[in-house]
């Protein structure tokens, strides 16, 4: 396996055995839950440093049992088990979006993007000004980008107003984040779109995880944390490393897989198609993943009957911040279509693949 692992680089590696007597990620049950839990977080807004919305639904999909814990970087906690090695799985709370920076004279609002994307993407859409007293309405301002060779300017929105009077007595602040409208729309088969599936796939698979666990088999400490800040610089997660320091054994990153199956591909370059399983970054911009742990993780996916697709990504993961205490990173993912686009894609069988990897991982690993 170490050996395939190098000579597939880009293609994706497909595992497969199924125990009996055991619900597949593909049973309508499965979908069902998984579907419910992830259209729940995804339709909760929660740009980064405003990811409180998202942690407090997150506590609520929780199973009884599980007691959390928030620290003083935001981040949400509960432990399983007692004992060594300890072993952490992270996911993040936040989202991609912008944050009011200025109200203009003319009641526009300047803003500061909060994460990486393409910002083209938002030009002539709907907009959301996140603000204590609600949500307000307004549109984001197409730029003159058009047969030109500048720089486009900054992107703002206009809520509706003329003045800058105006605009602050709709309640609206600098410091207030800015969102696209969203919505979790099901698609044909067990396929589905909408926006912020980054990172809201990994935290509903650590819920979704938590929910099945079978703590009687747990027979170590393993830490579930949904962190915050992550789109602008792991900024929760470094608080969560800088705790545990040289603590845990291993941490799983708990992030999307970047496929490129899509029309824009030929299929003989797709890498981590969809409905294919979780996948395991076995390489990023951020972290490499020892070979020996790649097959650890390959060899508890098997035995557990979870589809695992193998490969290489662009992007980073929480996980990276623990290595420097010496934790090895093992980062999960899944594969997404048109990441930081107001229309990701993802099939739901994925998801539930990748729940149960993160609950193999706590109860045999």
């Amino acid at each position: 396996m170490r050996q395939a692992v190098r000579k597939a680089g880009l293609a994706a590696i497909l595992l497969t055995a199924y125990p009996p007597n055991r619900l597949t990620a593909q049973d309508p049950a499965r979908i069902s839950e998984t579907q419910s839990v992830l259209a729940t977080l995804v339709e909760t807004y929660g740009v980064s440093e405003a990811e409180g919305p998202v942690r407090e639904a997150v506590k609520r999909l929780l199973p009884p049992w599980a007691k959390s814990e928030t620290d003083t970087a935001g981040n949400l906690w509960v432990r399983v088990g007692q004992g060594d090695p300890v072993v952490v799985v992270i996911a993040h709370l936040d989202e991609i979006g912008f944050r009011v920076t200025a109200i203009r004279d003319d009641g526009a609002l300047e803003l500061q993007a909060r994460g990486g994307f393409f910002a083209s993407l938002y030009e002539a859409k709907p907009a959301l000004v996140h603000t204590e007293r609600g949500p307000v309405p307004g549109v984001f301002v197409p730029r003159d980008t058009g047969f030109s060779r500048h720089t486009p300017p900054p992107l703002r929105v206009d809520v509706g107003t003329t003045s800058r009077q105006a605009t602050e007595a709709l309640g609206i602040r600098p410091g207030h984040t800015v969102t696209m409208p969203k919505q979790f729309v099901r698609l044909a088969g067990t396929r589905a779109t909408g926006r912020s599936f980054d990172d809201r796939v990994g935290s509903a698979a650590l819920v979704l995880a938590l929910r099945h666990l079978d703590r009687a088999a747990v027979k170590h400490q393993v830490i579930f944390i949904w962190s915050t800040r992550e789109e602008i610089g792991l900024e929760g997660a470094q608080g969560a490393a800088a705790i545990l320091g040289t603590t845990p054994r291993r941490v799983h990153a708990v992030d999307t897989f970047v496929s490129a199956d899509s029309p824009l591909e030929l299929a003989n370059f797709a890498v981590a198609p969809l409905g294919q399983g979780a996948a395991a970054r076995a390489l990023d911009q951020s972290s490499v993943t020892p070979p020996s742990y790649v097959d650890s993780l390959a060899a508890v996916a098997k035995a557990r009957g979870v589809k695992l697709q193998i490969g290489t990504t662009m992007g980073g993961n929480d996980g990276s911040v623990f290595t420097r205490y010496g934790v090895v990173d093992v980062a999960l993912g899944w594969p997404l279509r048109y990441a930081h686009s107001p229309a990701e894609l993802v099939d739901l069988g994925d998801v539930a693949s990748l729940a149960d990897l993160v609950q193999a991982i706590a109860e045999s690993w």
